[in-house]
């Protein structure tokens, strides 16, 4: 197995692991991520992103504003910040995830958040953007009243931990334990949200397959590519079924390196 493959995937706005893929079952058509099952396109008019400036959450901003949705970005870079407020309907805040009055004050106005923040197995000592930075959108989400939040994590974490290859957990440990927290601090003190954590497989930038699916078998374990999870992401913030719901999410199409995968369900949006 090669590690510094998997590793790779972390470099992005969300860990992934191996392309180790699950087959889909074929009932489940329904549920793959070129379905439209938008049921809450008036709810929010204004969506808050944290990790918006590459990887997911660049892709996140594109799908939102496809559905009209009004995006606020908190990104770092200069170049970000011009490249996102020269897209109609985004406004670019440049500030750091790791303070927590940055965070609050750019969401301030808005009515749901996603997060996408995710840092690399390089990132030294405790203070990680995976837990500080995902913290700091969900605690600020609870004081400004924000109570629609979609955290994007990663298979490895909870109770997914055993659908990771033992080898490549040990490797990405460290960040999993991260984003493990950051779930357990919306799911456990966060009573009034109404929060969905979405567990990408390993990330790929292949363009969009449209056959990707989110379920909620914690041992599903696969590729998917990081438009396919962009789209999933914003389908299931807009699906009153996603929420207070860990979905895993894998795609099927891609090729997998094992021949005994699981047969996966998908889970229903709609």
């Amino acid at each position: 197995m090669n590690l510094t493959f998997f590793v790779s995937f972390l470099i992005s706005s969300a860990v992934g692991f191996s392309p180790l893929n699950s087959r889909l079952n074929s009932r489940t058509s329904l549920f793959q991520s070129n379905k439209s099952t938008n049921t809450q396109l008036d709810a929010y008019s204004k969506v808050f992103v944290a990790g918006g400036s590459k990887g997911a959450g660049r892709l996140v901003i594109d799908k939102l504003v496809e559905e009209d949705i009004e995006v606020v970005a908190l990104v770092r870079s200069d170049d970000a910040v011009a490249e996102l407020n020269a897209i109609d309907k985004v406004s670019a805040i440049q500030g750091d995830a790791f303070d927590y009055k940055t965070v609050e004050g750019a969401m301030d106005g808005c009515d749901a958040a996603i997060t996408t923040l995710g840092g690399s197995t390089d990132d030294a000592g405790e203070k990680r953007i995976d837990y500080v930075g995902n913290n700091n959108v969900i605690e600020a989400a609870g004081i400004l009243g924000v109570t629609r939040v979609v955290l994007v994590t990663s298979i490895g974490c909870g109770n997914s931990k055993e659908a990771a290859p033992p080898a490549v957990f040990e490797t990405l440990k460290d960040v999993l334990e991260a984003k493990e927290r950051a779930e357990k601090v919306l799911t456990r003190y966060y009573t009034n949200m109404n929060w969905t954590i979405i567990r990408p497989g390993g990330l790929k930038s292949d363009p969009m397959t449209g056959k990707a699916i989110l379920t909620e078998d914690s041992k599903a374990i696969g590729a998917i590519h990081r438009e396919d999870v962009a789209d999933l992401v914003v389908k299931a913030l807009l699906s009153p079924k996603t929420e207070r719901k860990i979905l895993s999410a894998i795609d099927s199409s891609i090729s997998a390196v094992v021949d005994d995968a699981a047969e996966v369900e998908a889970y229903a949006l709609s």
